[in-house]
């Protein structure tokens, strides 16, 4: 099963979170409570948040997390990427991926069509639609055939 990591699921929520309320800097503790998470956890998160360049941390009685730009401006992509790394199917499907097969497998192009269809999807996807309540409309069908690889371009 593909599936993310609870963290980058937290750090989703956590994101959202700051998102709905742009103009207030929030505090690792006022976010833990407000989407009933460890604390612990929320401050682990933010700390990788910030380090990806997605949030700014301020100090002081004015002070806390905020976005490090627009809503519209963070994908579904870049949360993914600062707490698993790059969005990749196989090992040679990302960028500088490493792999014995490669030359023999058949298989890698068709994997990197699919790893590069999954990240447009996730970058059209912003953190402004994920903090929205109201469902995502998303495409029916993903154009997998007019995905282009760099070794073709």
């Amino acid at each position: 099963m593909l599936k993310l990591s609870r963290l980058t699921d937290y750090a989703a929520v956590v994101m959202a979170q700051i998102a709905r309320h742009p103009d207030h800097p929030q505090a690792a503790a006022e976010l833990a409570e407000a989407v009933q998470l460890p604390h612990p956890t929320v401050s682990k998160t933010l700390k990788m948040l910030v380090k990806a360049g997605l949030l700014e941390s301020r100090r002081g009685a004015q002070g806390g997390y905020s976005l490090a730009r627009p809503a519209s401006r963070i994908t579904a992509s870049d949360i993914i990427s600062a707490i698993e790394g790059p969005v990749a199917m196989t090992e040679c499907s990302q960028a500088g991926g490493d792999c014995d097969l490669a030359a023999t497998c058949g298989v890698a192009d068709n994997w990197q069509r699919v790893s590069l269809a999954i990240r447009t999807l996730l970058d059209s996807v912003t953190l402004a639609h994920l903090a929205d309540t109201s469902p995502i409309k998303l495409p029916v069908q993903l154009p997998i055939q007019s995905v282009s690889l760099a070794a073709e371009a």
